[in-house]
C-alpha cells in the first residue's frame, strides 16, 4: 500500500488549491492509499529561520508531526499557488524551518558533497498559475518549481518529481475548474 502525504502549502482555505488537495486524496483513497495531510496554514510554528543555520530552534510540536508524517510518506504531493514567480511565504518558511541539516540532508566532513537523506521518496509538484505552465516556464524559467524540485526535494535525494500545472486560475470557468479536478483525482488514483 503506497503511503501518500498531502503539502498544502496554501494560506487560504477557501482557495482552490484546497479542492486540488480533496480531489488528489479522494483519488488515492479509492485504490487503497494511504493518505496524511499536511495544510501548513493550520500549523502553529514561527516560519522565520531566526539564526540562519548558526543555532538550531526548537521545533514546534505542529513541526515535529508534520515531520514524522514527511518520513512516514513513500510519495509527497506539495500543492500550491504561485506568487510573484515563487512559494507562499508560508510554505518558505515551513520549507527553511524543517528541511534541515541532519533532517533531510548532511554535508560531509571536510566536502563539499553532501548525503541525501530522503532518498527512496517521490513526490508531485502542482501547482496554480495565472498564466499558462509554458509561459511561466518559457519566459520566467519556473523559479517556484525549481526551488522546490531541484533546489529542495531532489537535493534532499527525492527523486523523481513530477510537476502538474494547473491554470490559468484567474480567469477560469466552474467547468474547467472541474476539470482540472477531475484530472487532479485521476493522477491520485494512478498513485502519481
Amino acid at each position: 500500500m503506497k503511503k501518500i502525504a498531502i503539502i498544502n502549502g496554501h494560506p487560504n482555505k477557501d482557495s482552490f488549491n484546497f479542492g486540488i488537495a480533496e480531489a488528489y486524496k479522494e483519488g488515492a483513497l479509492k485504490v487503497g492509499a494511504e493518505v496524511k495531510e499536511i495544510t501548513i496554514a493550520e500549523l502553529n510554528f514561527d516560519p522565520i529561520l531566526h539564526f540562519g543555520y548558526q543555532k538550531r530552534m526548537e521545533l514546534e510540536p505542529d513541526l515535529l508531526k508534520a515531520w514524522e508524517i514527511i518520513q512516514w510518506a513513500d510519495h509527497l504531493v506539495w500543492i500550491h499557488p504561485v506568487w510573484w514567480g515563487g512559494l507562499p511565504a508560508l510554505m518558505k518558511g515551513f520549507l527553511d524551518r524543517l528541511f534541515l541539516p541532519g533532517f533531510t540532508y548532511q554535508y560531509r566532513e571536510n566536502s563539499v558533497w553532501w548525503d541525501k537523506l530522503l532518498k527512496g521518496k517521490t513526490a508531485h509538484i502542482m501547482t496554480t498559475l495565472d498564466q499558462p505552465g509554458w509561459y511561466y516556464w518559457l519566459f520566467y524559467g519556473r523559479p517556484s518549481v525549481n526551488q522546490l524540485k531541484k533546489s529542495t526535494l531532489e537535493f534532499c535525494g527525492v527523486k523523481p518529481v513530477k510537476v502538474t500545472y494547473i491554470g490559468v486560475i484567474r480567469n477560469s470557468t466552474e467547468v474547467q475548474r472541474t476539470q482540472w479536478l477531475q484530472q487532479v483525482k485521476e493522477l491520485g488514483r494512478r498513485l502519481k
